[in-house]
């Protein structure tokens, strides 16, 4: 087998007419912005680096299932076995949503892909990410792009979804933020470490077990996939679909799923946020309605994981990785990818996959083609990358 080569209310309406309206009610606070045009931008950005050769697997690369070992799943067709994605590569079972959109080409795969930075520290790697540099700054690439985006009046289209603002939408473009009541809670991953910590102690460490128990961790902290995180993020999205749907509301969105940090138990504990991805993606598919025709929706990490499993069953901080693009905007039905091999002399300092893709050039395309941003702005956006050209082929004509 060949791999693919580059180949609410009447008052809520009101309240989203101008800039700076806000609300409050039962611990919610929400701000809008009014936004132009049709188009529709969503970006999620998964935290903690997911593994992209576990969600989406090159079985069709003779060096996989030795080097994957017990996290290489079943070929397509055999029981618990991966969803085709044509013939070499296989989507994880967890995401039927996703799979689905696949078929119905909506939904892209980019493979072998990276931001311009090597770095393998989560917090270094989340900023460069969200800034869209080769350093760090104050300010993310979807701010700068908001900020010269024509308008309708003195107001910018950013929304930021969740309990706080991330780097991606900070910046001189103002933006709103909502979150639904009942967010305000420790992460799964903050409880699963805490847990860890409390094992040894035989009169502490069931305590500890139990009253998470109570409080709906407990599934999480032992490792299996019914986790807090996975409930809360398809309530965020479907909330944002909603907002992104009204007529005169915003039309660029960020979301944020964590999680994805498997150094141990991979194949347990990442079912929790591979599931929750998938319930969110269909919650804002159908809360976006027809407007889901007019969408763009790019699903991105910090990072990918190591091509070899570590002696947790889990994985460690990689290199190259996975995107995933949805909506009714996108050219998809395929996975596109320079595929470069998992020979250990293909393997990026002998342990990565190497990437083949720059992530800037996925970003850049929809600025350019879907939000329909001069080259000037989108430069702005993305300053210091010249020599990166917008990725083709990305979007319906």
């Amino acid at each position: 087998m060949n791999p693919p080569h580059a180949s609410f209310s009447p008052t809520r309406r009101g309240l989203l007419l101008g800039l700076g309206a806000s609300f409050a009610l039962g611990g919610v606070r929400a701000a809008f912005a009014q936004a132009p045009g049709e188009r529709r931008l969503v970006v999620i950005l998964l935290r903690g680096a997911l593994d992209g050769l576990y969600a989406v697997q090159p079985y069709g690369d003779p060096a996989f299932a030795e080097l994957r070992g017990p996290l290489a799943l079943p070929e397509p067709g055999r029981d618990g076995g991966l969803l085709d994605l044509g013939g070499f590569f296989g989507l994880h079972p967890a995401l039927p949503t996703l799979h689905r959109l696949y078929r119905t080409n909506e939904a892209l795969l980019i493979h072998a892909v990276a931001g311009p930075y090597r770095s393998r520290s989560h917090f270094e790697a989340q900023d460069l990410l969200e800034a869209g540099t080769e350093q760090r700054m104050t300010s993310g690439w979807l701010n700068r792009a908001l900020q010269v985006m024509p308008t309708n009046g003195p107001s910018r289209p950013g929304l930021a979804i969740g309990t706080g603002v991330p780097l991606l939408l900070r910046g001189a473009a103002p933006v709103g933020s909502y979150a639904p009541p009942g967010l305000e809670r420790p992460s799964p991953d903050l409880i699963h470490r805490l847990a860890a910590l409390q094992d040894s102690d035989r009169r502490l460490g069931p305590v500890f077990r139990e009253g998470m128990r109570a409080r709906g961790y407990a599934e999480t902290v032992v490792g299996t996939d019914t986790d807090p995180e996975r409930g809360n993020f398809p309530r965020l999205a479907t909330a944002a679909g909603r907002l992104l749907a009204e007529r005169e509301g915003p039309r660029v969105a960020a979301l944020e799923i964590g999680g994805w940090d498997t150094h141990a138990g991979q194949a347990n504990r990442i079912m929790g946020p591979l599931r929750g991805l998938d319930a969110g993606i269909e919650g804002l598919r159908t809360a976006l309605g027809p407007a889901w025709a007019q969408t763009a929706v790019l699903v991105v990490t910090e990072f990918g994981r190591t091509a070899r499993v570590n002696g947790n069953l889990g994985t460690d901080h990689g290199t190259g990785g996975v995107a995933i693009l949805l909506g009714g905007a996108v050219a998809g039905g395929r996975v596109q990818a320079d595929w470069p091999g998992l020979e250990p002399g293909k393997l990026f300092e002998n342990r990565d996959l190497q990437p083949t893709a720059d992530l800037r050039a996925v970003a850049k395309a929809l600025l350019r083609h879907h939000l329909r941003l001069t080259d000037r702005a989108v430069a702005a956006a993305f300053p210091g990358s010249e020599a990166v050209a917008p990725m083709p082929r990305l979007l319906r004509a």
